[in-house]
């Protein structure tokens, strides 16, 4: 485990796992009732950050009882077969991403393209399909205001089909997955990664009306200073993408 990757307290019963490796992806953990949900499993198929983290909360594998995917790509996802097994949780993820987290289906490629310099090895390997994820199935699937443990489900197409965000409206916290990207900048998502644009934008207009406090984003930190008008700009921005 880097020495960057670690655990985060984002408010009560919600805290931000970071792995530098998948590019500083982030994965979400929350309590209520005295159970467990975790939106993404970061990188590793090992599971060692998330498994790490549990440990340092003083909570057993097994009290962790829903994982949530917001998308099929590696970096979100390369733990969510080993922590099914070793804590017992169910996984749930929109239908359109099925075939991709059983290993049937590679996630699309988006255009190679030298800038930045620091994304070009995640178009490649979108491009090649590698690095290969242990497969694993849905076990709920997951709909556009379904409830996921304190969040609601919101269905935020654009970067995929099947991409998902999380709202937990007590806290105004919101779970962008790779809507909206806070390394290597801030931005609308990473640049030619939305492979519907125009429900890119249609996403992250329906995120910012939702004037979060707290948006904890895929790659990058999360973003807790000026939220709300954060991502109504992000939004805008998008639009001219």
């Amino acid at each position: 485990m880097a020495a960057s990757d670690g655990l985060t307290e984002l408010a009560p019963g919600l805290w931000a796992l970071r792995q530098k490796k998948g590019g500083y992806v982030h994965a979400f953990l929350a309590e209520t009732g005295g159970e467990l949900s975790l939106v993404d499993t970061l990188w590793n198929a090992d599971g060692s950050v998330v498994l790490r983290a549990l440990s340092q909360l003083g909570r057993r594998p097994s009290e962790l009882k829903r994982i949530a995917i917001t998308h099929g790509h590696r970096s979100h996802l390369g733990g969510a077969a080993l922590l099914q097994r070793v804590t017992g949780a169910t996984i749930h993820a929109h239908p359109a991403e099925g075939d991709i987290l059983a290993g049937k289906r590679r996630a699309k490629r988006v255009p190679i393209t030298l800038r930045p310099p620091s994304l070009i090895k995640f178009r490649l390997g979108l491009a090649l399909g590698i690095p290969k994820h242990p497969p694993f199935g849905i076990d709920e699937p997951l709909r556009d205001g379904d409830a996921f443990g304190p969040f609601e489900v919101v269905h935020a197409p654009g970067h995929s089909p099947g991409h998902l965000a999380f709202w937990w409206a007590e806290r105004r916290a919101l779970v962008a997955g790779d809507a909206i990207a806070t390394w290597p900048s801030t931005a609308p998502g990473w640049p030619d990664f939305q492979l519907d644009p125009a429900a890119h934008e249609r996403s992250l207009k329906r995120m910012a009306s939702l004037e979060p406090l707290l948006v904890g984003v895929g790659h990058g930190e999360p973003i807790a200073d000026g939220s709300p008008d954060r991502v109504h700009a992000l939004a805008e921005r998008a639009g001219g993408i």
